[in-house]
């Protein structure tokens, strides 16, 4: 009887073994189990600004084409870069930051995150970082993962860079439909105080813009960084 009890004992414990390895292994390195982590935001709590974000690889001239429409609504917003295109479009990254906008990273080049181990995410983002911060001569405290793909290790390392993980709010897709009616309706339906815009460098994005800032200004709101929306 007793080597019955200590089998059936012993059983549930290797069943309780496996099932935390399961779920270790199922949640370890997915964005569910830490889209609650303390420096990950979907928005902000402010009720009157909203934050345009612009992830960027590619149209250096679209990225131009936005800065200037920015500088005509007096809009400001947070540019997160890739280390491979910035270097590569040097003159660009200071040209945004001048004009008074947030550089943040968008890591160097285009990774999934959720796939990459703790050094490999830490080398990616710490590469960009130490770029963008180089060109511009001011801290980088942002990091947005490109495909919104992240995971513990993604967090871990963002955390020791003293970094916050940046997702978004509204999604305008627009790296994927042209249509700059499209672009700003996903922009703008629902819109309130606190939510992060994510958009693009691309010519459907360039020609939905100047509805979407005068959305937001007749609406009340304000465009400002994600930096200072957090407070930061």
């Amino acid at each position: 009887m007793k080597s019955k009890v200590i089998a059936a004992v012993t059983n549930l414990v290797i069943c309780a073994v496996i099932v935390v390895t399961a779920l270790v292994g199922f949640y370890g390195g997915s964005a569910a189990a830490v889209a609650d982590a303390d420096n990950v935001y979907y928005g902000s709590q402010s009720e009157d600004e909203v934050c345009l974000m612009f992830n960027v690889y590619q149209n250096t001239g679209c990225v131009r084409d936005i800065v200037e429409l920015l500088e005509t609504y007096e809009a400001k917003a947070t540019f997160f870069m890739g280390g491979c295109w910035a270097d590569d479009n040097t003159d660009c990254v200071r040209e945004v930051y001048a004009a008074g906008h947030e550089i943040a990273s968008h890591g160097y080049f285009h990774k999934d995150h959720s796939k990459l181990g703790y050094e490999a995410n830490l080398s990616e983002i710490s590469t960009s970082v130490r770029l963008l911060e180089a060109l511009c001569g001011a801290d980088v405290r942002l990091f947005a993962p490109p495909s919104g793909a992240f995971g513990e290790y993604t967090v871990s390392a963002c955390s020791k860079l003293g970094l916050d993980l940046v997702m978004w709010s509204k999604d305008t897709i627009d790296w994927r439909d042209s249509d700059p009616d499209v672009i700003f309706s996903r922009a703008t339906d629902g819109l309130e105080g606190g939510d992060f815009i994510l958009m693009h460098p691309t010519e459907g994005t360039v020609k939905a813009l100047p509805r979407i800032l005068g959305y937001i200004r007749n609406a009340g709101l304000t465009c400002t960084t994600v930096s200072h929306a957090l407070g930061e």
